[in-house]
């Protein structure tokens, strides 16, 4: 089948990494991929999706949105009508419910039958979710999650995408796991906690990954444990704000900021962290937290969006109170010190994460299409 693949953005987020899982997947299926992408790009990630063997078609070559809703529409009507005559897709895949489900009536109203859309967040960002089940019920085929958490946000009811499931012509909603990018593999290895720890984060430095949180965190863990680090990697807007925590804290010596990284070499960070911190206001899935689990790093992360489900309490790791730096802090300070849980949660992550593998994710998609050809 031809499966043109819809998204907002191609920058580097958790969102187009899954999607370029998608399209490795479709492809190692032996379908042909376009993926149309609406507004701003990265040269890299373009690359990166042509390279897993997608057409890539950009609506906006200068990466720019349009003006207010009467544009958005104008822009992606006109952009649709034109792709959709010259490409012929058997099927349309529109990823992350934005904006809204504009993407997803045009796309019917242009004669696209057999659409699936992936939510990439659970329903609290959506005011009513009105629109959300008409569209569900009438013009998508399947409606896709990425955690039950957030399917059941949406439905009231979920249940995770198996073989046995025999799809209807509308209306099907199901959840898929995100899966391990090939950029990480599964470590054969347990950490050695018996030394000074490195507490970290991977991540874009912006409020709502609560960055803000972090050195505050730490540096109430620090004055306990003076041999604790801190690496951050990453960048944004929050980068200023958290050296200047780290000077007024006097933690300053303890934090290394190693920068934005390529993708190639987040692994070797992984292996340098102990201890992950994913503070996240939002966080539809947690991508960072399978990433580090795959290496042994035991995660402390906010109580909020699909964490809870990816990161299991007590098992393979530790949840906190959303925005709350005193309970972050008290949950790494019951880790600091305590080798043999840490060992013991870091075991666990590692045999945790084969539910997320690409194995398992190219599967399932396999299946799926399978039913829809």
């Amino acid at each position: 089948m031809r499966v043109m693949v819809c998204i907002p953005c191609l920058m580097t987020g958790g969102t187009e990494i899954q999607t370029l899982n998608l399209v490795r997947a479709l492809v190692a299926a032996g379908h042909e991929v376009v993926t149309v992408c609406y507004f701003e790009h990265d040269a890299g990630m373009v690359e990166n999706y042509e390279t897993a063997g997608s057409k890539v078609i950009l609506m906006s070559r200068k990466g720019e949105r349009p003006v207010g809703i009467k544009g958005t529409v104008a822009l992606l009507y006109k952009s649709f009508r034109r792709i959709l005559k010259a490409e012929r897709p058997d099927v349309a895949h529109v990823q992350y419910m934005a904006p809204g489900a504009i993407p997803i009536i045009i796309l019917w109203l242009l004669g696209v039958k057999r659409i699936v859309a992936t939510a990439h967040t659970p329903a609290d960002i959506y005011p009513s979710l009105r629109l959300l089940h008409f569209v569900s019920r009438h013009l998508l085929t399947a409606f896709q999650c990425i955690t039950l958490r957030a399917e059941k946000s949406f439905f009231g009811t979920s249940q995770l995408y198996s073989p046995d499931i025999k799809l209807s012509r509308r209306g099907n909603h199901f959840t898929i796991y995100n899966n391990l990018p090939p950029y990480i593999t599964i470590s054969n290895r347990v950490k050695n906690f018996d030394r000074p720890l490195t507490i970290g984060v991977v991540s874009r430095l912006e409020p709502i990954k609560g960055m803000d949180l972090v050195v505050p965190a730490f540096a109430e863990v620090h004055a306990k444990h003076a041999d604790a680090r801190l690496l951050v990697v990453g960048d944004g807007s929050q980068r200023q704000l958290m050296g200047q925590q780290a000077r007024d804290a006097g933690v300053e010596e303890a934090v290394e900021f190693a920068g934005r990284q390529e993708q190639s070499a987040l692994q070797g960070y992984y292996d340098q962290i102990d201890i992950l911190l994913m503070p996240s206001r939002s966080e539809g899935f947690g991508l960072t937290a399978i990433e580090g689990m795959a290496r042994g790093c035991v995660v402390v992360a906010a109580d909020t969006g699909g964490l809870p489900e990816v990161v299991r309490d007590g098992e393979v790791g530790l949840l906190h109170k959303p925005e709350s730096v005193a309970d972050m802090a008290a949950k790494i300070g019951l880790l600091v010190g305590n080798s043999r849980e840490l060992s013991r949660m870091s075991r666990n992550a590692m045999n945790y994460i084969t539910v997320f593998s690409v194995e398992k994710y190219n599967c399932l998609i396999k299946d799926l299409y399978s039913k829809l050809s």
